[in-house]
């Protein structure tokens, strides 16, 4: 029997769900959803999700990734390292205030994602 990887039956729940009736007021926490996903199929999914947050939905995201991240509308940032030295939050805000914050190691790589995406550069 083969069975999914935890992102890949993610996105099949995601799917069924997103089939059915909206109703708003529903909570959508995901683990990286876009782990293993090409660009283009990532920028479906957020496409999807932003559908639903219109909807009236409430979309949680432990994400990786940097573009989805300038999309988001509030960022916390934990850190300031992996393992034992994560799990402290160093930023919260817009995706452009924890990058302008410049304290983590997302920092960085948030503003270049965040200029790449709408083209602004965080002060």
């Amino acid at each position: 029997m083969r069975e999914l990887f935890g992102g890949e039956a993610q996105r099949v729940k995601l799917a069924t769900e997103l089939q059915r009736a909206q109703r708003g007021d529903t909570l959508y926490v995901l683990d990286e959803p876009t782990s293993g996903l090409h660009c283009a199929d990532t920028d479906r999914l957020v496409a999807h999700l932003q559908t639903l947050v219109d909807a009236g939905n409430t979309v949680v995201a432990a994400e990786l990734d940097m573009r989805v991240i300038a999309v988001a509308d509030h960022v916390i940032d934990l850190g300031p390292g992996a393992g034992d030295a994560g799990g402290t939050v160093v930023a919260a805000g817009t995706p452009a205030h924890v990058a302008d914050k410049g304290v983590g190691a997302s920092a960085r790589y948030l503003a270049a994602a965040l200029e790449e995406t709408t083209g602004v550069t965080p002060l």
